[in-house]
């Protein structure tokens, strides 16, 4: 990937701080706030569905309860997902990949899937959910929109949807740059490394853009700091303040 074809600013979890994160209704705002780009998780169901969830468990952002491992997705599905963010988000459920894609695909929306394992399935979800979505975004893109970019902290995942989809970009995720990222984004074959902002510093940022690689900041809320990582040369940043840093906020 010579060029990279994402926007400046990244919509985390489809909404920010605006919506119920990972829902249709979360894509939907963040596309109503102008975003052309949306970051959110993708994890398997107990029969290997591929949804929308960030955490292993289900409280924080649903009425479910316990391991989202150990449910089939039809009970899944079954949650409210919204109403904890917002009375008016009641009954959004937590989508399916398919879902997400096609939501993506009607709102005009690149995506950054970012694959959630669970302890002991990295594998197995690398590759499901990898292939899925190689499958769902077929052919490269959507009207002439990026190809949707795979991303994981798990390099086991990372690598296993390399090999379900290698045509697919991917992005090596990371809170501290290791020591050894060059060696772990060459293994993997990635385009990009996704890391906390607030690790990053410019010679850091040189040192990866030297490299041939683009650079993803995330979770970047304040709109100083957002200019100031572009000014280093990080390429995209991801946002939960999606009304904060408009789509175009970080342009020219």
């Amino acid at each position: 990937m010579k060029n990279w074809p994402y926007p400046r600013v990244a919509a985390h979890r489809g909404g920010g701080t605006l919506a119920p994160e990972n829902t249709l209704a979360g894509l939907c705002v963040g596309a109503g706030f102008g975003h052309t780009m949306v970051e959110f998780d993708a994890r398997l169901s107990a029969d290997n569905v591929a949804f929308l969830l960030h955490d292993d468990t289900l409280e924080r952002t649903s009425t479910g309860r316990g391991a989202a491992a150990q449910l089939r997705y039809a009970q899944i599905a079954g949650f409210d997902a919204g109403s904890w963010c917002d009375a008016r988000f009641e009954g959004e459920h937590m989508p399916t990949l398919a879902e997400a894609a096609q939501c993506c695909r009607d709102e005009g929306l690149a995506a950054n899937v970012e694959i959630k394992p669970c302890p002991g399935r990295e594998a197995e979800t690398g590759r499901i959910v990898g292939g899925e979505t190689a499958r769902l975004w077929r052919p490269s893109g959507q009207g002439g929109a990026a190809q949707p970019l795979l991303s994981s902290f798990s390099f086991e995942a990372l690598a296993a949807a390399r090999d379900a989809a290698p045509d697919l970009p991917r992005g090596l995720l990371v809170e501290h740059v290791p020591d050894d990222w060059r060696e772990q984004t060459a293994a993997l074959g990635c385009v990009s490394l996704h890391a906390s902002h607030r690790h990053l510093d410019e010679a850091l940022v040189c040192r990866i853009k030297e490299a041939g690689l683009f650079i993803l900041a995330y979770t970047v809320n304040d709109p100083d700091r957002a200019r100031l990582l572009v000014s280093w040369g990080v390429d995209t940043v991801c946002t939960d303040r999606i009304d904060l840093i408009g789509p175009h906020a970080l342009d020219g």
